[in-house]
C-alpha cells in the first residue's frame, strides 16, 4: 500500500514582549490496558462498581500476598508497541517506585524504569490533508494504577476507593517533538485512535481510561533544531509538567496558558522552576502542585517479588501476524481504492467502527457515492442525535440498499432522502418500502412530456423568456417535478423541457 505524502507543519510561535518564542512539548499518556483482570491479580476492572468491591488481597497489600503477572496484559502491551512501529524488548523488568499516597496501600508502585517492555516507535499526527508531524515514541512501560481518594462525601474526612488499584496501565512516553497546543491534542487523538483500532485500550477519557501528563517548555527559534542535532536538552527551556489531563480542549488551553506564563517570567528576567502543575479549567490557568521529582527521588529498585520478564520471539511474531489494518494504512487505501479525498478518508477512518460501517456500505458499490451518503446523511444525523455508529437505526445493508435503488434509477436523490427518513424511523427493507408506498421514480417519458406540456402551456410568457435566457429552464424543471410529486426522473425532465423550449 502506497503511503500518503506529508509535509511537517511549522512550529507554533508566540510573540512575547521582547522576543518570539517556540513551544516544545512532550507527552506521557497513561492508557488503561483493555483487560477483564488487573495486572497482578484476578480482580475485575469493571468501571462503576461499588467502592472497594473490585479488590483482591494483593491489591490491598495484605501481608504475604505476592503479585502474579497477567500474561494477557503483557500481550496487549506488545500489540500496542507493534502498532506504533516500536521495538519490542524480549527482556524487561519490573521495578518498585517508592512514594506515599493515601490510596497506594503498598507504599510503592510496581512499574518499569530501566528495562521497559517496548522501546522506540513513532506516531504520525495528522493536522490537515497533506500536513502531519512525525512524533517519536521513546518507550512504553507497564505499571499498576493507584486507587482514588474521594474528598466530597464528608466535610471533615476523605475516603479511599481501591477499585482502580492494580489496574494495568501502559505509560506511553513521547520525545519532545510536539510543537504546539493543537498538535498536542491531535497527538492524543491519534494515539487514542490507534489504541482503539488495536483494541488494547477503550480510550474513554471520561472514565479515566486515557489520561495525559503534558510537559511544556519554551525556547528561542532555532534552539529546538540544535537539540535535534546534538541531543543536548540544554538547548531547550526548563519544562513544567501538567498532570492528569483528560480532555483535548483542556490540553490545548493548558499548554497555551503555561507557555505564556513561562514567557512572561523569562522576559521579566526570572527563571522557570521545574515542577508539576495542575490545570484549573474554571479559571483557565495552571497552578503549582509540587516540585518535579526525578528518578532518584523515587528510590527505584528491581521488584523482588517478580522475576524479569522474558518473551519468546515467536510470541511477538504471532501478535504481529494478528495486527489489524491500522488507521494510516486504511486511510491511504480508502483514497486509492475508493477514489475519495484525503479529507473524506480521514473522516471515515477516524474510528474503527466508522470505517467498518462504510466498508459494509461501499462493498460492490461506487465508493464516492457511498462516502457521500455515510458522511453527510448518516454521520450527520448520528452526530445531531448523539448516537454512536454501532447503534445506528439504519444498518449498512439498508443504506447500501438505498444507494442501489438510486443507481438503478428506481428513485431520485430527493426520494432517497425521504426513504432514508422512513428507514431511520421505522426500519424495513428499502426496496419493499418503495414498492409498498409507490415511491418509484417516474421514468415514463410520455407522462413526463404530458406534464411538461401542461406547465409550458400555462406559462407562455416564462417560456418565451427561457428561450432568450436558457438558465430559466430550471424553473420549468422544478414545476414538472412538483406536478409529479417529486417522482419524475430529474435528468429526463431536464432533457425534455430543454428540447420543448428548443434550447441546446
Amino acid at each position: 500500500m502506497t503511503e500518503l505524502a506529508y509535509t511537517e507543519p511549522r512550529p507554533k510561535t508566540i510573540a512575547g514582549a521582547t522576543d518570539d518564542w517556540e513551544l516544545v512539548i512532550g507527552m506521557e499518556v497513561h492508557a488503561q490496558v483493555k483487560s477483564k483482570a488487573k495486572l497482578f491479580s484476578g480482580a475485575s476492572t469493571k468501571f462503576g462498581a461499588e467502592p472497594n468491591s473490585n479488590v483482591a488481597l494483593v491489591d490491598a497489600a495484605m501481608p504475604g500476598m505476592l503479585p502474579v503477572i497477567n500474561a494477557y496484559c503483557v500481550e496487549q502491551a506488545v500489540r500496542t508497541g507493534l502498532g506504533l512501529k516500536a521495538e519490542i524488548n524480549l527482556f524487561s523488568q519490573f521495578d518498585r517506585k517508592n512514594y506515599f499516597y493515601p490510596d497506594l496501600p503498598q507504599g510503592y508502585q510496581i512499574s518499569q524504569l530501566y528495562h521497559p517492555i517496548v522501546g522506540e516507535g513513532e506516531i504520525l499526527v495528522d493536522m490537515e490533508p497533506g500536513i502531519a508531524r512525525k512524533v517519536r515514541v521513546e518507550r512504553i512501560h507497564l505499571e499498576q494504577d493507584a486507587g482514588k481518594s474521594v474528598h466530597d462525601m464528608d466535610p471533615a474526612m476523605s475516603f479511599v476507593d481501591l477499585n482502580r488499584t492494580g489496574v494495568a496501565l501502559m505509560e506511553i512516553v513521547s520525545r519532545p517533538d510536539i510543537r504546539g497546543p493543537e498538535e498536542a491534542a491531535e497527538y492524543v487523538r491519534k494515539l487514542r485512535q490507534i489504541l482503539r483500532y488495536l483494541d488494547t485500550c477503550d480510550g474513554n477519557m471520561q472514565e479515566g481510561s486515557l489520561r495525559a501528563d503534558v510537559n511544556v517548555s519554551v525556547c528561542k527559534p532555532g534552539a529546538y533544531e540544535k537539540f535535534r542535532e546534538t541531543g543536548d536538552f540544554g538547548h531547550l527551556g526548563t519544562r513544567c509538567e501538567i498532570k492528569n489531563m483528560n480532555s483535548m480542549r483542556f490540553i490545548q488551553q493548558a499548554i497555551e496558558y503555561e507557555a505564556r506564563r513561562q514567557i512572561a517570567i523569562l522576559e521579566d528576567g526570572g527563571s522557570i522552576d521545574q515542577e508539576t502543575r495542575l490545570y484549573d479549567p474554571e479559571k483557565g490557568e495552571t497552578r503549582s502542585m509540587r516540585s518535579k521529582e526525578e528518578a532518584h527521588d523515587y528510590r527505584y529498585f528491581p521488584c523482588p517479588d517478580l522475576l524479569p520478564l522474558t518473551l519468546e520471539q515467536g510470541l511477538v511474531d504471532d501478535v504481529r501476524a494478528g495486527l489489524p489494518e491500522l488507521p494510516d494504512a486504511k486511510k491511504a487505501r480508502f483514497v486509492t481504492d475508493y477514489g475519495m479525498t484525503e479529507y473524506d478518508a480521514g473522516v471515515l477512518t477516524a474510528d474503527v467502527a466508522n470505517a467498518a460501517f462504510f466498508e459494509g456500505v461501499a462493498r460492490g458499490r461506487d465508493g464516492k457515492t457511498a462516502a457521500n451518503w455515510v458522511i453527510n446523511e448518516l454521520f450527520g444525523r448520528l452526530n445531531k442525535e448523539d448516537i454512536a455508529v454501532e447503534n445506528s437505526p439504519v444498518s449498512a445493508d439498508q443504506l447500501g440498499g438505498i444507494i442501489d435503488l438510486i443507481a438503478k434509477g428506481d428513485i431520485s436523490g430527493k426520494i432517497a432522502k425521504d426513504l432514508f427518513e422512513i428507514v431511520w424511523a421505522e426500519g424495513g427493507d428499502p426496496a419493499e418500502i418503495v414498492e409498498a408506498r409507490g415511491m418509484r421514480q417516474v421514468t415514463d417519458t410520455g407522462a413526463i412530456e404530458a406534464a411538461g406540456d401542461e406547465v409550458l402551456a400555462a406559462n407562455p410568457d416564462k417560456a418565451a423568456q427561457a428561450r432568450e435566457k436558457p438558465s430559466m429552464a430550471g424553473w420549468f424543471v422544478g414545476q414538472v417535478m412538483k406536478a409529479t410529486g417529486g417522482k419524475a426522473n430529474p435528468q429526463a425532465v431536464n432533457q425534455i423541457i430543454r428540447a420543448k423550449l428548443g434550447i441546446e
